[in-house]
């Protein structure tokens, strides 16, 4: 859909169905590498578990990439709104990472700055990402193995278990990872 600006609206249908995972993928402001600054991905972390606490849901796979992030979770209160969950993990994320980069790297916020009357600066890409439901078992297993790849695929790593933001070691390894993975509900095969 074009807009009166010559942008293009993203459009994201979103399927709130009751017992179904969600693989969402979300991507910093013209893909810059803001996630590379460890700080930033600490408060992605503070802010997925803040809206866990809110909205009820468990968090079965993740990984943060430089540029972007994937995370696989299920709803377990009904009902639930993915964009509100999304909505609750991004603001927060923003509004501490641009005030960070405010106060310390200045000059980074001119590559975050969208010529928009209100919303003046973005620390992630607009629109509402990538969502898609997940429902059975080979396409959560392909999925999780999908995220836990995407290092690995980008030559960020030489194994998924050497990424530190992902959720492999706690799953695989039965080692720690910044953010709890709960599999209560994952698909049964």
């Amino acid at each position: 859909m074009e807009l009166k600006d010559n942008t293009v609206e993203k459009l994201c249908k979103r399927y709130n169905v009751p017992n179904h995972g969600h693989e969402l993928t979300f991507s910093c402001y013209h893909r810059l590498p803001l996630l590379q600054n460890r700080l930033f991905c600490e408060y992605l972390v503070e802010a997925i578990v803040s809206a866990q606490q809110s909205h009820g849901f468990d968090v079965w796979a993740y990984v943060f990439m430089p540029e972007h992030v994937h995370l696989m979770f299920c709803p377990i209160r009904q009902p639930y709104s993915i964009s509100a969950i999304l909505k609750s993990i991004k603001q927060s994320v923003s509004r501490r990472a641009i005030n960070w980069l405010r106060q310390h790297q200045p000059d980074i916020i001119g590559q975050l700055t969208t010529g928009q009357k209100h919303e003046k600066v973005r620390f992630w890409q607009d629109g509402g990402g990538y969502d898609r439901n997940i429902f059975s078992y080979k396409a959560a297993r392909n999925c999780v193995y999908y995220i836990h790849h995407n290092p690995v695929k980008r030559g960020l790593a030489q194994q998924p278990s050497q990424w530190y933001y992902s959720s492999y070691n706690q799953m695989y390894k039965k080692g720690e990872s910044p953010l709890a993975v709960s599999l209560r509900y994952f698909p049964r095969q």
